[in-house]
């Protein structure tokens, strides 16, 4: 693993990107580049005499490729919005590179269908500040990565000539005979952690809260449908995710709320600002600071609806077995188009919190959709988390029921 380098700020990163929007790549020689740069030494694409010029660039293409959420970037409205806007403001899309910026302003203005100038004041603004936040996140997952994760310049931001094709759902591995009763994985308890050493298939079991699990791939938070965030003070484990995963400056001040902040451009880029979800929906997110603690993504499933004033929530049990299948389909897309090894998966015990759920019956239906998915893919490892010993035990209890 290599040595951990300092990541430039934020803003020190938006300052150099707003420069570089206006000059094009190939002015890149001439703009202040020191924060690119730092990003692109992290990144580890800047070493060994390497052109500095260029791996700024790869890292460039990494980032829009990472607002796309891993797949190949084409102007098309298949890709997402905000990849295929910053792709155009910076030239990164094939035969584009040397486009003069007026023109280049006018083709990010057509992916949202406004006016150069309302671009320009508007959302102009949010490509630049998203593809400096991606720059970060991919500096700070390749210079955080375990041994053996693949580097940076093995994706590619841009297919110049197909368009991406997504793969069909994955199909049973090892689907039992049909009528056949196999039972789900017996979990261990309270078990070593299942991270990149565990053995594919197995389910774990342990009291400890969520925020400080270590060397597993995803956690999954709970959410409500509108997919916001529970605040930073409330002991949910959205809100312990949501303030684990901030980044903070020396004195402890939160500069980056780095999950919330990710699941409202996946709301504006969707079309769901403000709007809720179907419930058992997933969306995925980087780990934020948790990449420190080799977590690599946080899956958010939506599974509590809110109810009169907002205070209270109602979870229906049908809907974990939709947000576990969710994510796990989610997780392969991610595995195959991020060039990720990822083979864990954590999951609180969901609906069993503020979604009202009793303890039993959110045990019983969430180690069966866990055991049914292995059953499909063996090739995870699950690790169950949860605060109570109690509901634990609730838990090798539902492993073992007839």
């Amino acid at each position: 693993m290599r040595t951990m380098q300092p990541l430039p700020s934020h803003e020190s990163l938006v300052v150099e990107l707003r420069e570089l929007r206006r000059r094009g790549l190939p002015g890149l020689r001439h703009c202040p580049r020191d924060a690119l740069r730092e990003a692109a030494v992290a990144a580890g694409l800047c070493t060994g005499g390497r052109d500095e010029q260029s791996a700024i660039e790869e890292l460039l293409a990494a980032a829009v490729r990472r607002l796309a959420g891993g797949v190949p970037v084409r102007d098309d409205p298949s890709c997402d919005p905000l990849a295929r806007a910053a792709a155009h403001s910076f030239g990164i899309l094939a035969a584009r590179r040397g486009v003069p910026a007026v023109d280049r302003r006018k083709a990010a203005a057509g992916v949202y269908g406004v006016s150069t100038e309302r671009f320009r004041k508007k959302q102009e603004h949010d490509v630049v500040a998203e593809l400096a936040a991606a720059v970060r996140a991919v500096a700070r997952e390749a210079a955080g990565g375990r041994p053996g994760a693949p580097p940076v310049r093995d994706a590619r931001a841009v297919d110049p000539g197909q368009a991406p094709v997504l793969p069909p759902a994955a199909p049973p591995t090892h689907a039992a005979p049909a009528g056949a009763r196999v039972p789900p994985p017996r979990p261990r308890f309270p078990g070593a952690r299942p991270g990149a050493g565990a053995a594919p298939g197995r389910i774990t079991v342990r009291v400890c809260p969520i925020e400080l699990v270590r060397d597993v791939d995803i956690l999954v938070s709970s959410e409500n449908t509108y997919l916001e965030m529970s605040k930073t003070f409330r002991s949910t484990v959205s809100g312990a995710l949501r303030r684990a995963a901030a980044v903070r400056d020396a004195a402890g001040e939160v500069v980056d709320d780095v999950l919330s902040r990710e699941l409202r451009v996946w709301q504006r880029t969707h079309g769901r600002a403000g709007l809720p979800v179907r419930p058992g929906t997933v969306v995925a997110t980087s780990s934020g600071a948790l990449a420190a603690q080799g977590v690599r993504r946080i899956h958010h499933a939506a599974i509590a609806t809110p109810e009169g004033d907002g205070d209270h929530y109602h979870v229906t049990p049908a809907v974990l077995p939709e947000a576990v299948r969710a994510s796990f389909e989610l997780a392969r897309r991610e595995r195959d188009f991020l060039s990720l090894p990822m083979s864990s998966i954590c999951f609180p015990l969901l609906g069993a919190g503020s979604g009202g759920l009793p303890a039993e019956t959110a045990a019983r239906v969430l180690l069966g959709a866990v055991g049914e998915e292995l059953r499909r893919d063996p090739t995870w490892s699950v690790l169950l988390v949860t605060l109570k010993e109690s509901r634990a035990r609730l838990l090798m209890a539902a492993s073992s029921a007839p």
